[in-house]
């Protein structure tokens, strides 16, 4: 099976300067902003317009030096100071204590992705899979994995008859471990589509 292919992001360069002024509403998950002298990645950037008051953008953020969290409110309009970051394709390999493995497909140059980077997305990385991982000065901050994969049904209730696709779902757990939701006539070994984002089902698999 053809593996998904995503698009390549060329290096983030402004002559030498490693970060720029914007707007907190522009920021966006994965960005890396500098506060206090301390470099944050954000996991989760929301936009909220308050039927009175000032609109304000909700940032939550882990810091790059420790990982500790943190969540900080901006005005919409505000500057913010954004550090480029490097967006790169990188092929998995394999997970061990140190981490999650990664190699440059261009100069085979390979990295570990600490666990806490990988987060949610280990459970659907698959050896040869192409992600999108971000790095500053050569340390990992986020990765960006294919938006659907597929996987086999490892565990749901039997098939009955009568029972059609426009059925109520039914739960199931896939052979990585994340539990979903299928259609009533998808049966435990069917390779099904899902998103890496919540799991969610999408269709069989046509392979």
């Amino acid at each position: 099976m053809q593996r998904p292919r995503l698009a390549r992001a060329a290096p983030l360069v402004n002559a030498g300067r490693h970060s720029v002024k914007v707007i907190a509403s522009t920021l966006r998950k994965g960005n890396v902003v500098e506060k206090d002298g301390r470099l944050y990645v954000i996991l989760f950037a929301e936009n909220i317009h308050p039927g009175k008051g000032t609109p304000v953008t909700q940032l939550d953020m882990r810091r790059i030096t420790d990982g500790v969290k943190v969540s900080e409110r901006y005005r919409t309009t505000e500057q913010v100071e954004r550090a480029f970051v490097e967006d790169r394709e990188h092929t998995f390999l394999y997970s061990d204590s140190e981490g999650f493995h990664f190699m440059n497909p261009e100069n085979y140059e390979q990295i570990a992705v600490p666990k806490d980077v990988v987060g949610d997305a280990a459970p659907y990385l698959q050896e040869g899979m192409a992600v999108m991982l971000s790095a500053h000065n050569g340390v990992p901050l986020t990765i960006e994995l294919p938006q659907r994969v597929t996987l086999e049904v490892a565990e749901t209730e039997p098939v009955l008859k009568g029972q059609t696709a426009s059925s109520s779902y039914k739960p199931a757990t896939l052979s990585n471990g994340v539990r979903t939701t299928v259609p009533p006539h998808i049966a435990a070994g069917t390779r099904v589509v899902v998103m890496t984002a919540d799991g969610a089902y999408v269709e069989r698999a046509k392979d």
